[in-house]
């Protein structure tokens, strides 16, 4: 056995080591801690910890997301049908109001003939962060495409200039979407859609799209285009179309998407192409500058020769009225097409011209 006196002094020299590893050892936790501070905080701006709830549970206290957490691409590989054909709509905060025009929309897919199922193939594109939100709360699928450049949540009166920036970015994103190889239907928000509009188109057109007024021809470049609806299937020819219809602006300035449209519908570019545009009838795709009178083939109803929002909600409100009406008639009447729509009313041509001639005024 070791001397007492031994004992006494290894004791001592093994407290005193384990003093020292004690205090070595918190500093190196304090510092890690640091450094692991950092990687979180890092790890949580790429990748946002709500999708680990289970490792890492946190305080929320908003639950709306106020940014993507998928990028667009994901988003339109799962709202896609299996052509790769989405349904688009943009969104800002003067339409997204509760009881606004995005719930209006909404419902008429709800009650529409076969167009609820749509529902699941539609991204809605947020224009700003209340819209982004609000479109959380209301559907599946949204896109933030909020601009840093230009504040879109008001409602943005027609040929103003958040008006216009508004139309051109909406004709770039549109492009973009293409470029991901997948085809679309744009609809406005303010758009009823009663039918099924998938079997009205035409199987070999690029750009379908409907008409503010129909001359009763498909492929008559005399027709008056709308860009609140149109069908394009994604190929080098709409991908180059879209980028010249974007470049123009520059060509035409001061002027919006659907004017430059009616410019270029007949320059050689087109043709060269060969580009196939279609104009969709508004017995089909009507609209209050040209409304659709028969219910029994109507599948989209546009607001648009409309001036101000409570002139459009109104007559968007009797629009569902009318179709509900014409939905609870017996298959007799219905085929006797004894019911037709009372719209326009407040967006009648007599309420644009106390804002200005039509052109003016018109917000599509």
């Amino acid at each position: 056995m070791l001397p007492e006196s031994k004992i006494i002094h290894l004791r001592c020299a093994l407290a005193t080591a384990l003093f020292f590893a004690t205090v070595s050892l918190s500093c190196l936790i304090f510092f890690r801690d640091i450094d692991s501070y950092r990687f979180f905080s890092d790890f949580s701006s790429a990748y946002p910890l709500s999708r680990f709830p289970s490792f890492f549970p946190l305080v929320i206290t908003d639950p709306v997301a106020t940014s993507n957490e998928f990028p667009l691409e994901k988003i339109l590989n799962e709202a896609a049908m299996e052509d790769r054909t989405v349904i688009l709509t943009t969104l800002n905060e003067a339409w997204a109001a509760p009881n606004s025009v995005i719930d209006l929309f909404l419902q008429s897919f709800r009650i529409g003939d076969r167009t609820r199922r749509l529902l699941n193939h539609l991204v809605i594109i947020a224009l700003d962060q209340k819209a982004f939100a609000r479109c959380q709360v209301i559907h599946t699928y949204c896109f933030s495409l909020v601009s840093e450049e230009a504040d879109f949540h008001e409602e943005a009166y027609f040929m103003t200039p958040s008006y216009l920036m508004m139309m051109w970015r909406r004709i770039d994103f549109l492009r973009s979407v293409l470029e991901l190889g997948y085809n679309f239907v744009f609809t406005d928000a303010d758009i009823m859609w009663f039918r099924d509009p998938f079997p009205r188109f035409h199987l070999d057109a690029d750009f379908q799209i409907a008409c503010d007024h129909f001359t009763g021809s498909f492929d008559d470049v005399q027709n008056r285009p709308n860009g609140g609806f149109n069908f394009v299937k994604s190929n080098n020819r709409s991908i180059e179309f879209y980028k010249f219809w974007y470049s123009s602006r520059e060509t035409y300035p001061g002027y919006h998407d659907q004017d430059v449209l009616n410019f270029i519908k007949v320059h050689p570019f087109i043709a060269d192409i060969g580009l196939k545009i279609i104009f969709l009838d508004t017995i089909n795709f009507g609209g209050l500058c040209e409304p659709s009178r028969d219910l029994n083939q109507v599948c989209t109803m546009h607001a648009n020769c409309c001036f101000g929002m409570d002139s459009k909600l109104h007559d968007l409100k009797i629009m569902l009225q009318d179709w509900k009406h014409y939905l609870s008639l017996p298959p007799s009447l219905k085929k006797l097409s004894v019911v037709s729509w009372r719209v326009p009313q407040k967006c009648s041509l007599d309420s644009l011209r106390q804002h200005g001639s039509p052109e003016q005024s018109v917000h599509d």
